[in-house]
């Protein structure tokens, strides 16, 4: 007698975990986790996240390819490495979620979002302080999409910033200034004129 596959088993990807494993950095350390949830707990925005670390790993196990790489987690995951502090096994659990944001984008499951408009304001705090200033970055890009959306992602992501504030993993005073800020900004223009140059601009 033949047995008919369930409608739904085209979303699980049974080679999914040894792909993680082999080919995102920290991956082959994943086996390692015991499932103790000490990542999850120690998140400081984990229930802005549609699945916790934990689950995600136990996802990826389960081959559950598509549910992993459209998750929320890999995106809000702020990489304060808490979960990587605390972890028992010594799990890079924040390198882990990185590799995964990036294959979501190679696979073409990241959502569409206006990277151009994020990356400029990443680079606006980079060159005047040297370093990222969440603050910073957030508030250049919501009111890069417009004035009242600056507004209206400021107050939906507010609850987050003040659970950051009190994990001590965002200060309130002026924004950090990193040493050698100005020769970074050295750097950075070189690198722009080079680049100018290989593409024939300069």
């Amino acid at each position: 007698m033949s047995v008919t596959a369930p409608a739904d088993s085209r979303k699980y990807d049974l080679n999914f975990a040894r792909w993680v494993y082999q080919n995102v950095d920290g991956g082959d350390r994943m086996s390692l986790c015991m499932q103790c949830g000490m990542c999850s707990g120690s998140c400081p925005i984990g229930t802005a996240m549609d699945h916790g670390p934990r689950k995600l790993f136990m996802m990826i196990r389960a081959g559950m390819k598509e549910a992993v790489l459209t998750s929320n987690t890999v995106w809000n995951c702020t990489q304060c490495y808490n979960c990587v502090v605390r972890c028992p096994r010594q799990i890079p659990v924040t390198s882990i979620l990185k590799g995964l944001a990036t294959a979501a984008v190679k696979e073409g499951y990241a959502p569409q979002q206006p990277t151009a408009k994020f990356s400029k304001a990443f680079w606006f705090s980079i060159k005047r302080f040297g370093r990222t200033d969440e603050r910073l970055v957030t508030t250049y890009y919501y009111f890069s999409l417009g004035f009242m959306q600056g507004i209206r992602k400021g107050l939906e992501n507010l609850p987050i910033a003040l659970r950051m504030v009190k994990a001590k993993r965002m200060h309130l005073g002026a924004p950090y200034r990193a040493k050698g800020a100005a020769d970074l900004r050295a750097i950075l223009a070189k690198a722009d004129a080079i680049e100018a140059r290989e593409r024939g601009e300069g």
